[in-house]
């Protein structure tokens, strides 16, 4: 099937009875018949289950067990770096923001108003800054952890499509992150604020936070927005900050001139939780005073 064609399928397609009936199943205890499928998928897709905690796929009583499973204490080691890479997957797209516009994939860009959900203030505080998006893939672990510590504020619920997230639909589907349903978690941090946006897609039956549980199902018609108290959820680098059940995409925003990302960084390249993603940009120097050695 060409690219264009498998795109095309998915605006016909019911995504939302599809994720619904995916969400149901794979919260089902099924005995062996789970195990088996566990087997199946861990086998079709490559998935390393001596990272696991548990690795013995008999021990999980459902798919969705299985599939937000924690791993082996020291996996995934946290870098010496001021933000480390939250997620296991591949880069989709990084760099700056052009103003409010986000690169999403070849001729397709979209803004970071309609990425939070309308929101222009919050947007605005990103103007000019940087983006990075990751893909989850189904073989990845699919736990997600903050970059950098950081002090929530507020949860905004976005309602919206169920495409997938791929790369293939990435590249055909104009303004994908910024349609799909998703949850926007915006963080106060050492370095400024930062947003962390969990994408929703199809066949994800729920995205969950560790402060709320499950955001969704049910999924709401609106727009849902929550406010945190100063120091109801603090959250240390490295810690874990949410889950998807089935695989989609993280998008990460910050303002100008916070950070510099690693220069191995490349879109499609893997990476894994706990790797160095990017360093603080130094301050700006006094008037007449050199610049730091790192200064661009």
């Amino acid at each position: 099937m060409s690219e264009r064609l498998a795109v095309a399928l998915q605006y016909a397609l019911p995504k939302r009875l599809l994720t619904q009936l995916a969400g149901k199943l794979a919260g089902l205890e099924g005995g062996k018949v789970t195990t088996a499928v566990i087997r199946w998928f861990a086998k079709r897709y490559g998935v390393n289950m001596a990272e696991a905690a548990n690795p013995d796929p008999a021990s999980y009583a459902s798919f969705n067990q299985f599939f937000t499973r924690p791993l082996a204490g020291g996996a995934r080691p946290l870098a010496d770096a001021d933000f480390v890479c939250p997620v296991d997957g591949a880069i989709s797209q990084f760099g700056p923001i052009e103003f409010d516009q986000v690169f999403q994939a070849k001729g397709h860009f979209y803004s970071t108003t309609a990425l939070v959900g309308g929101d222009r203030a919050l947007a605005a505080r990103f103007e000019n800054g940087d983006f990075a998006t990751i893909y989850l893939s189904p073989r990845d672990y699919h736990r997600i952890h903050m970059p950098c510590a950081g002090r929530l504020t507020q949860m905004i619920y976005v309602p919206g499509e169920l495409f997938s997230v791929n790369p293939a639909t990435a590249r055909g589907v104009p303004g994908l992150f910024a349609r799909n349903e998703r949850v926007v978690c915006v963080f106060e941090g050492e370095f400024g604020p930062f947003v962390m946006v969990l994408v929703g897609a199809t066949i994800v039956g729920s995205m969950a936070t560790v402060w709320h549980g499950v955001v969704n199902p049910p999924r709401r018609p609106d727009i849902a927005k929550r406010s945190y108290a100063e120091g109801e959820v603090v959250l240390a680098q490295g810690a874990e900050m949410g889950r998807f059940l089935l695989g989609s995409t993280v998008v990460m925003l910050f303002p100008k001139d916070t950070l510099r990302f690693g220069s191995d960084w490349a879109p499609g390249g893997p990476v894994r939780m706990g790797e160095s993603m990017a360093r603080a940009k130094s301050p700006a120097p006094p008037d007449g005073a050199p610049a730091p050695a790192d200064a661009p």
